[in-house]
C-alpha cells in the first residue's frame, strides 16, 4: 500500500465545532450586509475625479523625487492602468452532454456541444454540424463563426453554448477591442443561419484554464475584466453593448451597468497598483433580441472568477510593495455577485486561489477557498506558474458583508505544499485534492516522487499525502471517487483514489512513452455505467512532447482506460490521421487555444474528435477498434 502521512492543523474546539456538518447543514447563506452602490452617475464621476487628482499628485510627488534628467524624462509619461496583457499569438446530469463541467447545471463554454441529432463543433473560426442521429455519422452544414460583413482579422473565437435552438459563440476582438457575442439558429435538419453578433465592451478575458462564459437555463453568464485608468474618459470602458453592423460606430453602444448598479468597497482606488471594474454580465438567450444587464464591482486588478449555479465569485488582488521590507504584498477580497440580480457582498481576504477549480460553494452553507500566498490570478497563463504558502479558506456565505470585514484568521487551515509551480486542484465529494506537475511543459522526471493531497475540507483534519510516483497534472472525478493523471518523465500515469475515511490509491494504468494531450479541463470525460464501473477518455501525445502542442498539431490518439471497481484496463484509442491537420484556409482562430481534441460518450456510442476528424468506435471482446471516421474541414488541398 502507497505510504500515506498526515498533516495535523491546530485548530480549536470552538472552529472544530463551528464547521461540523450539523451545524453547517443549518447554515444560512444570505450575506449580513451588501455593498453599496453608486446613487447616480454625477457621484460615481466625482468619484473618479478625485482618483484622477489623487493619481496626478502622486505621480507629480514622484517625479520631484528623482534627480537627473534622464530619470524625469523617464517618468514624463502618465502611468498607464495595469498593463495590457499580451494578444494571443463534475459531470453534468444532462445524459446528452459531453463538457466535462464544474457543476451540474452550469454549462461551461466548449468547443463541442449536442443539439438533438448533431454534434455542433467549433473549430478554428467555424461552426460544424455532424448528424450522428439514427446511427449515422455524416457532416451537414458549415458557416463562418463571425457574422456577414464582419472581418475577422484580430479576432479569436474560443468558447460556444446553445441554449434551445440557439448557438452562441463568444469571441474577442484585439481589432474592435471586445468581447463579440454571436448568435446562431441550428434547425432541427442541422442547418445553420446566423442571426447576429452583439460587441460587449471588454478587456481580454482569456485564461489557459479558466472559461469566459456559462449558461444557466436560458441566461447566458459572462464575467469581464474591465481596467480602468484616471487619465482619460474612465467612463468610455464601463460595460456597455452594441448590435454589430456593418458601420458600427462607438456611439452606438449602450450602458448596461448604470451607476446603481456599481458597487464599492472602502478600498480607496489606487492608481499606482490599477483599478478594475470586475463585471458580470446576464443576458436573456429566451427572447428574440438578446437583452443583458451587468452588475460591476471596483477592486484591484489580480482576478479569479468562479460560477456557482446561484453566484459568481470573483477574487481579486492587489499588489504592492511593503515600506519596510520592501518585498511584495497581496490585498485581496473576494465578492459574491447573485445571478438574481441583487446586491452582491464581500470580504477581505488573503492570498489569492490558482483558478476556478479552487472554489466550492458547498450545499452546507459555506464557501471554500484553496489560496496560494502569492498567487497572481488566471488571466493568460498567470495559473500556470504560482509559489508560496498554501492555506484553505473556509467561510459561511453569511458571513459576506459590505467589504469592511476581513475573514477570520481562524477560518484558514494552513495545507503542505507540493513540489512544483503548476497546481491543480479538485472538490470531489468530501475532499479537497490537490498536487503540482508539468502544466504545459514538457515531463519532467524529477516530478517522480510526486504526492497528492488530501483534505476534508468541512471537517479542517488532517492534509493525507498519498505517494504516486509521478506528477500531479489532472484531478478529475470518478464518480464519489477519484483519478490523478501524470508522468514519470517519459509514461503517461493514471492512479485511482478511493476517497473513504482516508484517501488510498488503488489502481495505476500506465501509457508508455505517451504525455496528456490536453491540458483544459474538457479534454477529459468519464461516463459512469455504474457505482463502480465506468469508460474514460483522455487525449494523448507521444512521451516528452510538450502539452502546449494542443495549440496547433493536436493530439495523435484519444486513449480510453475501462474502471472496474478503481482499476484500470486498456480499452484500446482512437487515432488521428495524418491528413488530420490539412490545410483549412483559415481566416480566424488559427491557433487552437482551448484545443482540438476530446472524447465523446453520446448515447452509447463512442467518438473521439481529434482536430477535423471525428472517429467513431466500436467495443470487440472487450476492445475498442475504429469503425468508421468523417472529415468535415473545408477542403483546401
Amino acid at each position: 500500500m502507497p505510504k500515506i502521512s498526515i498533516h495535523l492543523a491546530a485548530i480549536t474546539a470552538t472552529i472544530l465545532a463551528a464547521t461540523s456538518p450539523a451545524r453547517a447543514a443549518e447554515a444560512p447563506t444570505a450575506p449580513r450586509k451588501t455593498l453599496s452602490a453608486f446613487a447616480n452617475d454625477q457621484e460615481l464621476a466625482e468619484t473618479l475625479k478625485r482618483w484622477a487628482e489623487e493619481a496626478k499628485r502622486k505621480q507629480e510627488a514622484a517625479r520631484r523625487e528623482l534627480s537627473g534628467a534622464s530619470n524625469m524624462a523617464a517618468m514624463s509619461a502618465a502611468p498607464a492602468a495595469p498593463p495590457a496583457v499580451e494578444s494571443k499569438a463534475a459531470a453534468t446530469s444532462d445524459k446528452d452532454s459531453v463538457t466535462n463541467v464544474q457543476h451540474a447545471g452550469v454549462d461551461e463554454g466548449g468547443i463541442v456541444k449536442v443539439h438533438g441529432d448533431y454534434l455542433v463543433v467549433l473549430r478554428r473560426g467555424r461552426l460544424f454540424t455532424v448528424r450522428i442521429g439514427d446511427g449515422r455519422l455524416k457532416p451537414v452544414a458549415v458557416a463562418d463563426a463571425f457574422g456577414a460583413g464582419i472581418d475577422p482579422q484580430g479576432a479569436w473565437y474560443d468558447e460556444m453554448l446553445i441554449s434551445g435552438d440557439t448557438i452562441v459563440v463568444i469571441g474577442y476582438s484585439y481589432t474592435r477591442g471586445g468581447s463579440e457575442i454571436g448568435l446562431f439558429n441550428i434547425s432541427s435538419d442541422g442547418q445553420l443561419a446566423y442571426r447576429s453578433t452583439y460587441h460587449l465592451r471588454s478587456n481580454d478575458y482569456y485564461s489557459s484554464r479558466n472559461y469566459a462564459s456559462r449558461l444557466v437555463g436560458d441566461k447566458l453568464i459572462m464575467y469581464s475584466p474591465l481596467y480602468l485608468s484616471p487619465y482619460g474618459d474612465p467612463f468610455a470602458m464601463f460595460p456597455a453593448l452594441r448590435r454589430w453592423h456593418s458601420g458600427a460606430t462607438d456611439t452606438e453602444f449602450k450602458r448596461i451597468a448604470p451607476a446603481t448598479r456599481i458597487y464599492r468597497t472602502d478600498e480607496p482606488l489606487d492608481a499606482s497598483t490599477g483599478v478594475a471594474l470586475h463585471s458580470v454580465t446576464v443576458c436573456d438567450l429566451g427572447k428574440p433580441e438578446m437583452q443583458c444587464a451587468s452588475t460591476a464591482v471596483l477592486g484591484a486588478p489580480g482576478r479569479v472568477f468562479y460560477v456557482s449555479p446561484g453566484s459568481v465569485y470573483v477574487w481579486t488582488t492587489r499588489w504592492r510593495r511593503t515600506r519596510d521590507t520592501g518585498q511584495a504584498a497581496a490585498d485581496s477580497s473576494v465578492f459574491r455577485i447573485p445571478l438574481d440580480g441583487s446586491a452582491p457582498s464581500a470580504l477581505k481576504v488573503s492570498g489569492s486561489p490558482i483558478d476556478q477549480f479552487s472554489f466550492l460553494e458547498g450545499d452546507d452553507g459555506y464557501l471554500n477557498v484553496l489560496v496560494r500566498s502569492n498567487g497572481r490570478g488566471e488571466a493568460m497563463w498567470a495559473a500556470e506558474n504560482n509559489r508560496g504558502d498554501l492555506a484553505l479558506l473556509r467561510v459561511a456565505l453569511a458571513s459576506f458583508s459590505d467589504g469592511k470585514e476581513s475573514a477570520a484568521a481562524s477560518s484558514y487551515q494552513r495545507l503542505p505544499k507540493p513540489d512544483g509551480d503548476s497546481l491543480q486542484s479538485r472538490y470531489i465529494g468530501k475532499y479537497l485534492l490537490y498536487g503540482a506537475g508539468a502544466g504545459w511543459y514538457r515531463p519532467r522526471a524529477s516530478n517522480v516522487e510526486s504526492e497528492i493531497y488530501a483534505v476534508r475540507y468541512a471537517e479542517q483534519g488532517g492534509a493525507y499525502a498519498v505517494s504516486l510516483g509521478h506528477s500531479v497534472d489532472r484531478i478529475e472525478a470518478l464518480g464519489a471517487h477519484a483519478v490523478a493523471v501524470g508522468t514519470d518523465g517519459t509514461n503517461l500515469v493514471f492512479t485511482s483514489l478511493r476517497l473513504g475515511r482516508y484517501p488510498v490509491a488503488v489502481g495505476k494504468y500506465t501509457q508508455a512513452h505517451a504525455a496528456q494531450g490536453e491540458t483544459r479541463s474538457h479534454g477529459f470525460f468519464y461516463r459512469a455505467e455504474s457505482e463502480h464501473d465506468g469508460l474514460l477518455g483522455l487525449p494523448i501525445i507521444g512521451g516528452g512532447e510538450s502539452a502546449s502542442q494542443q495549440l496547433g498539431p493536436g493530439s495523435a490518439s484519444v486513449l480510453y482506460l475501462r474502471n472496474r471497481a478503481l482499476n484500470f484496463a486498456e480499452v484500446g484509442t482512437l487515432d488521428a490521421s495524418a491528413r488530420a491537420n490539412r490545410d483549412d484556409g483559415c481566416r480566424a482562430s488559427c491557433v487552437d487555444w482551448y484545443g482540438n481534441a476530446r472524447p465523446l460518450f453520446v448515447r452509447g456510442r463512442v467518438f473521439a474528435l481529434l482536430g477535423y476528424e471525428l472517429v467513431e468506435g466500436r467495443m470487440v471482446d472487450q476492445r475498442i477498434v475504429e469503425s468508421r471516421r468523417i472529415s468535415f474541414a473545408v477542403n483546401h488541398d
